[in-house]
């Protein structure tokens, strides 16, 4: 299983897709998940495998025996997934150290199958955020199968306490890549944003406060700034910048138009070259003052595509790299000198082409 998830345990959750949905292929995200693993002490309530099983047994499935109705992939989902039995705490341990300790695959299988309707559970608490459950539900089975993989059953805690973070990671994730076209949060603040900020402007304003910027960060645990541009982020709608300004003008102009160039205008490339040009003339009248040691560091280091190091051009003419790092210095000095005399008002060029050397 290193580094995929098993097909048998793959079929098992997909499978059901099949009906009305074709299941999309999964490939690795390149950004990392937020999972953070539970307390050794954290149990899973006994409740919570009741609520499971209640809120995927009050979809009941539509009868054969009725008039023709439109067909309902997520009831027919529901009622396949209620044919998996839950495991005892017991039953759960064993199959999870035998696929821990033997990669018995089947033991992985009953452990996904079973807990399929913890997945319908928390993908229903996402569902005001996304409309589609099917696909967080289906985005909830594949960290539910990462779960399968990354469980330790020696840690003492149960795998559904394990599994709930791994799942609620891939939904998610996958809410986040898919509520725009352009991504609204792409780190952990932002997501944490996403999800808390209108809640908390309205227990705020429930409890007579303005629920301003500085107030929501204080609250949430993050900056001003993420605030007031999360905000603006769930504000603005989407825009391409090809739509023309005006719908009824087929060849009126675009936003594209509208958006200043960072890149340098013709005058500002024409002055660089003539710039680097003088700066050339200037450079080569330079070297012809130089003579003896001063020459040959100024060619074959400062100027060199492949400049000579300290020890060579030392071993060169007898002298310590030491005494050559010195000469390099006082040649500089002069070079900056003379450029300064020469090209008045050109500090920053200068400074320029010295950092380029």
């Amino acid at each position: 299983m290193d580094g995929c998830v098993p097909r048998p345990i793959a079929d098992a959750v997909l499978l059901p897709y099949s009906v009305g949905i074709m299941a999309r292929v999964i490939e690795p995200a390149n950004d990392e998940l937020s999972v953070v693993e539970p307390e050794l002490e954290a149990e899973l309530p006994p409740e919570e495998e009741e609520l499971a099983e209640e809120a995927a047994a009050d979809e009941e499935e539509p009868s054969g025996d009725t008039a023709l109705v439109p067909y309902d992939p997520l009831q027919r989902y529901l009622a396949e997934i209620r044919r998996y039995p839950l495991l005892t705490p017991e039953e759960e341990h064993e199959l999870a150290v035998r696929y821990k300790e033997y990669k018995d695959i089947e033991a992985a299988y009953r452990l996904v199958t079973a807990n399929l309707r913890l997945v319908v559970m928390i993908a229903r608490s996402y569902q005001r955020a996304f409309r589609n459950l099917l696909d967080l539900i289906q985005e909830g089975n594949i960290g539910l199968m990462e779960a399968v993989r990354n469980f330790d059953p020696y840690r003492g805690i149960r795998f559904p306490s394990y599994a709930v973070w791994w799942i609620r990671a891939y939904i998610i994730r996958y809410i986040m890549n898919n509520w725009r076209m352009v991504k609204i949060g792409t780190t952990q603040a932002q997501r944490k944003l996403f999800f808390n900020l209108q809640r908390e402007k309205e227990r705020l304003e429930a409890e007579g406060f303005t629920p301003g910027p500085k107030l929501l960060a204080q609250h949430l645990g993050v900056k001003e700034e993420e605030v007031v541009e999360m905000e603006q982020r769930m504000a603005a709608r989407d825009l391409s910048l090809d739509m023309p300004l005006d719908e009824n003008e087929e060849e009126g102009g675009t936003f594209l138009d509208f958006i200043a160039d960072k890149g340098t205008t013709a005058e500002e490339e024409v002055a660089t070259a003539e710039y680097r040009r003088l700066i050339s003339e200037k450079m080569a009248e330079f070297a012809k003052t130089l003579k003896g040691k001063e020459q040959v560091i100024f060619s074959k280091r400062l100027l060199a595509e492949e400049p000579l190091t300290l020890q060579e051009i030392g071993d060169q003419y007898g002298i310590s790299r030491e005494r050559v790092r010195q000469l390099e210095n006082r040649l500089k000095k002069k070079l900056k000198e003379y450029l300064l005399r020469e090209l008045k008002g050109g500090k920053d060029l200068e400074a320029r082409v010295l950092d380029e050397g």
